[in-house]
């Protein structure tokens, strides 16, 4: 019998992959209600961008309930790091907007921006194996783009700073991705 080459996966090692994407992908759209929900408290339901901010957590709110079920019917634990996203989610939504609408819209497209570049990753390590898992990024994928055109139309790159913000909140959500998958 022969050792797996690098190139061959170990038995059980796919689906130990797609376990950490349905967990990493069930927290990222949990932390994005709850950037939408902090947003939305700042800017209450008077303000031009909440009917918009609105509607993308809507979009979040059914992906994350798909990834839910699609966890519970694979038997994948969620994240051990959801408290935390819970408060830190919140807290980048609400300090975002109170730098401005901009500033809210810029984080929605620097989060959006990683999002897309972490989806199409994952659909390339997929392939054809597992077309439920790949249907669902595919399909959230775009929306998740959909909302950074939104978010960058809405002004997104006027935000104070915008290259240092978005940067740092692109770092951020690459190192809660990275967290997710593991914890």
């Amino acid at each position: 019998m022969t050792a797996p080459t690098p190139a061959s996966p170990r038995p059980g090692q796919r689906g130990a992959d797609r376990a950490a994407m349905l967990r990493v992908d069930q927290a990222g759209e949990y932390g994005a209600i709850r950037i939408y929900a902090g947003q939305l408290a700042v800017l209450g339901d008077r303000h031009p961008m909440s009917r918009e901010i609105a509607r993308m957590a809507t979009q979040e709110e059914r992906h994350r309930q798909h990834f839910d079920a699609m966890m519970a019917q694979r038997g994948v634990r969620p994240t051990l790091l959801q408290p935390f996203w819970h408060v830190a989610g919140f807290a980048l939504g609400a300090a975002t907007a109170l730098l401005g609408p901009s500033a809210a819209m810029a984080c929605t497209a620097a989060i959006e921006t990683e999002i897309d570049d972490h989806y199409g990753k994952q659909l390339d390590a997929l392939g054809p194996e597992d077309p439920a898992l790949s249907g669902a990024i595919a399909e959230f994928r775009a929306e998740e783009v959909e909302h950074r055109e939104t978010a960058i139309a809405a002004g997104a790159e006027n935000a104070p700073a915008y290259p240092l913000l978005s940067g740092l909140i692109r770092l951020g959500c690459r190192t809660a991705i990275a967290l997710s998958q593991r914890i």
